[in-house]
């Protein structure tokens, strides 16, 4: 069936142009409403319904919480929630972690979406409820809550299909820049890469295991730290992109060669990953922030399943790899 999405292409609008319009707003050009109109009326399509309103319903605005903005896949994220939210007729308002403790507490917003790691378990459990539900992105309450769901990346097999097919192609001596111990992704990622060297009998050197934070400066000082020593593993697995190129930076600048010397892989495919010739793993932002949107709504409606959903990922080949 022929969505909003579509029809943005096939007029050669954005969404949000195609939800004004079928939402009576008047911000749009009366040549562009009408086209936009009888392309709707060719291929059948309207603006679902939203969930019916009481005089007792609070508006419907929805949070989402974040605050790295040194991460630009979040932007993709937004344009997700926004989309599934617009069609729906909801509004968004995107707020970091200091301001959106005040927010939920207001009358006007129906729940929220997080992806803020510092945003402690107990606070969200604590702020989600049954008249204010919530979906947690990239990780889950370890003591549950029927008031929460989770989003989350697949990151486990994904990382070890990359390991295993880098074994394949002769790599033998691996290391690993992991990012903040306490999160899912930096968990899952590591846990899937020493399974498969471990089920391919491969030992891993604890001294080629670095630590960062998700951030190239990190990725920078881990590169730094083996060219000092003068000791580099065959491929360094990168627990993200923006680690992977401070390393590739850092490497650059003292001439040591991407992939002849050592080869380097990253987790997330950023736009800048492409560009780099960066191996990585890419993730379907746009449709994990919609999907969110989406699961956030039926826990208002009170249909939703409680079970995380889990994003599955695939790998980009690229240069950064022989």
């Amino acid at each position: 069936m022929i969505g909003m999405k579509e029809i943005a292409k096939l007029t050669g609008v954005s969404v949000s142009t195609v939800s004004n319009v079928l939402n009576g707003r008047t911000n749009v050009s009366q040549k562009t409403r009408e086209r936009i109109l009888q392309c709707c009326s060719e291929y059948g399509y309207s603006l679902p319904p939203g969930p019916k309103k009481t005089n007792t319903d609070k508006a419907d605005t929805v949070l989402f919480i974040f605050s790295d903005f040194d991460r630009d896949f979040y932007l993709k994220i937004i344009e997700g929630i926004n989309d599934c939210l617009m069609e729906n007729g909801y509004d968004l308002i995107v707020c970091t972690n200091r301001s959106s403790q005040k927010l939920t507490k207001r009358s006007f917003v129906r729940g929220a979406i997080c992806l803020d790691g510092s945003i402690s378990d107990e606070i969200f459990t604590r702020m989600a409820r049954q008249d204010f539900p919530a979906v947690l992105m990239d990780r889950v309450l370890p003591s549950g809550s029927i008031h929460v769901k989770s989003v989350i990346v697949d990151n486990y097999p994904v990382m070890c299909d990359m390991v295993q097919t880098l074994v394949d192609k002769g790599y033998r001596k691996f290391g690993f820049l992991g990012g903040l111990n306490h999160t899912l992704d930096h968990k899952e990622r590591y846990t899937g890469f020493t399974d498969t060297l471990k089920k391919n009998g491969i030992p891993f050197d604890p001294k080629y295991y670095f630590h960062g934070n998700y951030r190239e400066r990190s990725g920078y000082q881990a590169a730094k730290l083996m060219i000092l020593s003068q000791d580099y593993p065959e491929v360094l697995v990168c627990a993200n992109d923006n680690m992977a190129f401070g390393v590739m930076k850092a490497f650059e600048e003292h001439q040591i060669r991407v992939p002849e010397d050592i080869a380097v892989t990253g987790f997330d495919d950023s736009d800048a990953a492409a560009m780099a010739g960066l191996t990585t793993v890419t993730i379907p932002r746009y449709e994990s922030g919609y999907l969110a949107a989406k699961e956030l709504l039926e826990m208002i409606q009170g249909k939703a399943d409680k079970a995380p959903f889990k994003i599955q990922a695939s790998i980009v080949w690229r240069n950064s790899v022989r």
